[in-house]
């Protein structure tokens, strides 16, 4: 295995992928649940801020180095899973969870219960792909 092989890249990268997700999962988003309405907007509008460039440093370098896997390997089975999970938290991000957080900026507690749910369960989803690309990923190093 060397540097230019992608395998230990996307091993690496769907790692700190699925680092990311639960730390969202299980760390983030329930802080964000125990938020009240005075502080809402500041502690969105400060999450919001502060987790797009996050959201950029992991998921570009898992896009490219799927695709570099994809060029590499198309045969492989690892590849396919690491695309899989890979596609299904990208997918769910853009569908799901982005949308919601748009409109999370301006709601009352009600809604925000509610979509608050919605985003904790889109991100189980997005967890779930982070898992499927690392077993992937796994596959392929092994």
């Amino acid at each position: 295995m060397s540097l230019a092989d992608p395998a230990p890249w996307l091993l690496l990268v769907a790692a700190a992928h699925l680092g990311f997700q639960l730390t969202v999962d299980l760390v983030v988003y329930p802080a964000l649940g125990e938020v009240g309405p005075e502080g809402w907007a500041s502690a969105h509008a400060g999450h919001s801020r502060r987790i797009t460039p996050v959201v950029a440093l992991v998921y570009v370098p898992l896009v490219l180095v799927i695709g570099w896997e994809l060029v590499d390997r198309p045969d492989a089975v690892g590849t396919w899973l690491a695309l899989a999970g890979g596609l299904l938290s990208v997918a769910t991000t853009a569908a799901v969870a982005a949308p919601t957080h748009g409109r999370l900026s301006s709601v009352d507690a009600d809604e925000r219960a509610v979509l608050l749910a919605r985003l904790s369960r889109a991100d189980r989803v997005r967890t779930l792909g982070a898992v499927v690309c690392v077993v992937g990923a796994v596959l392929l190093v092994g």
